[in-house]
């Protein structure tokens, strides 16, 4: 089935179709003065015979303290006050922790009384383990993102405050509302003398930021994948509840996260 890409804002947040994987490729683009610390990444859908549609595009803030990425659906707008902002990815300062929002309004910047509809949703959070190997082995990743409804209509999670925010309730095991996803376990292989997982052909060169995740109940069921195919080039497929903007968020947080050195 053709995936309808017309309206990107809409498309960005809109879930996956069921019983369909959306493909899509990252490329980071690491050209210019400060792309080097700065590179500019963009999330293109695939399509058949090589085909690539533009979906979105991230970059990290300078003069942010803690990793602030900006997510737009304009390849050339990448400002917080543009019309294209459409999203945000921040850690916390040790860059285990990141938090993935829309484009609403921060409850901590405004003194108005806002309609709950206009402030910000928070669309997951990711967690970053160190393992017992410490930075060798397969890093642990948590992701909590929001339930869905009986309509598969995406649970709206607008906190108003830091006990309501997705990493709260995670922590405090109140999940009603919330999904709570892993990276799947990559096995050791004697031959490659690494670990690896299977993704069926989608990548192609090992690396340490290769991922697959997955709900616990249901481990070969794939919501999620990112990996290596060359230098500066990811496949990144996702598959439902995710949505574009939730896993070009979880991608982003991969490159950035401290546990991910090498």
């Amino acid at each position: 089935p053709l995936i309808d890409v017309d309206d990107l804002e809409e498309f960005a947040v809109r879930p996956a179709p069921q019983g369909v994987t959306v493909k899509c490729r990252i490329t980071r683009d690491k050209k210019g003065m400060d792309r080097g610390m700065y590179p500019t990444y963009y999330l293109h859908l695939e399509r058949e015979h090589g085909k690539k549609v533009f979906l979105l595009a991230g970059r990290k803030r300078k003069k942010s303290k803690t990793s602030n990425y900006l997510i737009s659906i304009d390849p050339t707008d990448l400002s917080r006050g543009g019309e294209s902002f459409i999203g945000k990815l921040r850690s916390n300062l040790m860059g285990t922790k990141f938090t993935v929002y829309d484009n609403g309004v921060n409850p901590m910047k405004t003194t108005s009384s806002l309609e709950a509809r206009s402030l910000r949703q928070e669309l997951a959070a990711i967690c970053y383990e160190t393992n017992v190997l410490g930075f060798k082995g397969p890093r642990k990743m948590s992701v909590i993102v929001p339930g869905m409804n009986m309509d598969h209509e995406r649970v709206s999670i607008r906190p108003r405050n830091e006990h309501e925010t997705l990493l709260a309730r995670w922590q405090n095991k109140n999940t009603e509302s919330v999904i709570e996803l892993h990276n799947k376990t990559p096995v050791w292989n004697d031959d490659t003398q690494s670990y690896v997982l299977n993704f069926h052909g989608r990548v192609t060169q090992a690396s340490v930021k290769n991922f697959q995740i997955i709900h616990d109940n249901d481990p070969d069921y794939i919501v999620m994948q990112f990996g290596r195919v060359a230098e500066d080039v990811f496949t990144m497929d996702y598959n439902y509840p995710m949505c574009a903007l939730q896993a070009f968020a979880i991608a982003l947080s991969s490159f950035d996260s401290k546990l991910a050195c090498e």
